[in-house]
């Protein structure tokens, strides 16, 4: 199942915003501190942080179960530079790098209903990286950002609904064991995520 962010209601000018620049490289305590205000979820949303409409398991991208999960994605269409909804897929235009301002936030479901922030991300679409001139991925902290593409030939949708993108996600609000910068964390749990209508967390193929 791919994923189905809904961005129908969206103003079209927010959707078509231009990229922006990278900024310089921060370290990783300047980036918790600018980003301690949303672990309110109020203030992420009040910012324009929208829900995606899953909680992303590292199963519903064809990974073993072990690696665990990420959580809720909460996101900037704008930071992004959305250009199109699922259609079959989201897909943008857009270079932000800032990690003091990050473009994502990803959230665990609570056994209450609300939400605890565990970590923050970035994202590029691959296509515009390209055209911008750029032969290889981005880069944070000495790491290449990890490369999301779908293959066609699996069940799984390895892209989680994208086109082609680099994103790195780094976990400073929950402890990852698997480490800071690598996509999914064993220690967060989709066990508790309640969607609109009642059903439980997506949890693969």
């Amino acid at each position: 199942m791919k994923a189905r962010i809904f961005l129908t209601a969206l103003p079209l000018a927010l959707l078509a915003a231009a990229p922006s620049a990278a900024a310089t490289e921060p370290d990783l305590a300047a980036i918790r501190a600018a980003s301690e205000k949303y672990r309110d979820l109020r203030v992420a949303t009040a910012e324009g942080y929208l829900p995606a409409p899953e909680c992303l398991t590292a199963e519903h991208v064809g990974q073993p179960a072990a690696r665990g999960a990420m959580g809720v994605h909460y996101f900037r269409p704008d930071l992004l530079g959305i250009t199109a909804p699922p259609n079959p897929r989201v897909d943008g235009n857009g270079m932000h790098m800032d990690f003091l301002r990050p473009a994502v936030l990803i959230y665990e479901p609570q056994a209450d209903g609300s939400m605890q922030l565990v970590a923050v991300e970035n994202l590029v679409f691959e296509a515009a990286w390209r055209a911008a001139g750029h032969d290889r991925p981005p880069v944070f902290r000495g790491r290449n950002w990890d490369h999301m593409a779908d293959n066609p030939a699996t069940p799984a949708d390895e892209a989680h609904g994208f086109t082609p993108h680099f994103d790195q996600h780094l976990w400073l609000f929950r402890d990852n064991p698997a480490g800071v910068d690598v996509p999914f964390n064993p220690s967060v749990t989709c066990a508790h995520y309640r969607p609109a209508g009642g059903a439980g967390a997506h949890s693969g193929h």
